[in-house]
């Protein structure tokens, strides 16, 4: 009976932990004139994008995987239903975006990188995508950009919101 206790505490732990990265929903939230919730559901109103596969490559340049079945909608297209809070088109240079993940793990892309190059065109918001035949991750929201050359950089699993800022 005793041993039954031992099994049931790193069982409940692997669960949270394993949990812990899963996203359904996220905010975009900051100098905007309302936050915007996107749910799971939300983004399938929005035009699809897919991708056969991606290889993840961290910032050696090394191999760490691969996803495939890649579904997802571009992070344009979202950001096309908030107003950014802007006292005039030149300031938007100053603003930035942080891509928190529920694990805390942050990125950071400038305004200009998304609305003023082609990264903008690639940027995705993933509403699904295989990591290997027994594994998917779908129905957990992430972001990816296939234009990066480390891609596992900017690999945001489990993201929770997008905090739109400005440089003081």
């Amino acid at each position: 009976m005793h041993n039954i206790k031992y099994l049931i505490i790193p069982l409940l732990f692997l669960n949270f932990a394993v949990n812990a990265q899963e996203s359904k929903q996220f905010v975009i939230e900051g100098k905007i004139k309302a936050p915007l919730t996107v749910t799971l559901n939300n983004l399938s109103a929005y035009k699809s994008v897919n991708l056969d596969s991606m290889t993840i490559f961290n910032h050696l340049m090394q191999r760490k995987g691969s996803i495939k079945n890649i579904k997802g909608v571009l992070l344009k297209d979202i950001l096309a239903k908030v107003e950014i809070d802007a006292a005039s088109p030149k300031t938007l240079s100053e603003y930035y975006l942080v891509f928190t993940a529920t694990d805390n793990y942050k990125v950071v892309y400038s305004w200009n990188e998304i609305f003023n190059s082609p990264i903008g065109n690639q940027l995705m918001i993933l509403t699904g995508y295989d990591t290997d035949p027994n594994k998917a991750g779908k129905g957990n929201i992430a972001v990816i950009t296939p234009g990066d050359f480390a891609t596992g950089r900017r690999f945001v699993k489990g993201l929770s919101k997008i905090s739109i800022l400005q440089v003081n």
